[in-house]
């Protein structure tokens, strides 16, 4: 699964593939740049080998921010992905599907319930947003 939340505005931005490679996360960013086209967006990944794969097209839209390694706490993202993880913990899926059908009615809640904001809001990655926001 794929993910951008918006600290700022709460946006989310989930695709759900079947691998992780630099041929998927290049689908991902095909798809998120085109959900408002006009605005900046900001990424803070990990050092993934497929997030630095050099066949990547970035779109002209989103700038990726490397965050040094080992240091997935500097990641707003990845407090999302530990509340879901947290939901799957201790359950068994036969199946993907099964999987995604679990998990599809709690990202909609989370989302609905403007989660995205409050968790991943932090004032060094506002500040940050901002200044680019303001440029």
């Amino acid at each position: 699964m794929f993910g951008a939340f918006s600290p700022v505005t709460g946006d989310v931005c989930m695709l759900d593939l079947p691998y992780c490679n630099s041929m998927t996360f290049q689908k991902f960013l095909d798809i998120f740049t085109l959900q408002k086209p006009a605005e900046l967006k900001i990424m803070f990944l990990d050092n993934g080998t497929f997030h630095k794969a050099k066949g990547l097209k970035i779109p002209e839209n989103i700038v990726l921010m490397f965050l040094p390694p080992y240091s997935p706490e500097l990641n707003p993202a990845e407090k999302v992905w530990w509340v879901l993880k947290r939901e799957i913990n201790l359950q068994v899926f036969k199946s993907m599907n099964e999987l995604r059908d679990f998990l599809h009615p709690i990202i909609i809640k989370f989302v609905a319930e403007n989660n995205i904001i409050k968790l991943t809001s932090h004032t060094v990655y506002n500040s940050i947003f901002r200044t680019f926001l303001d440029l």
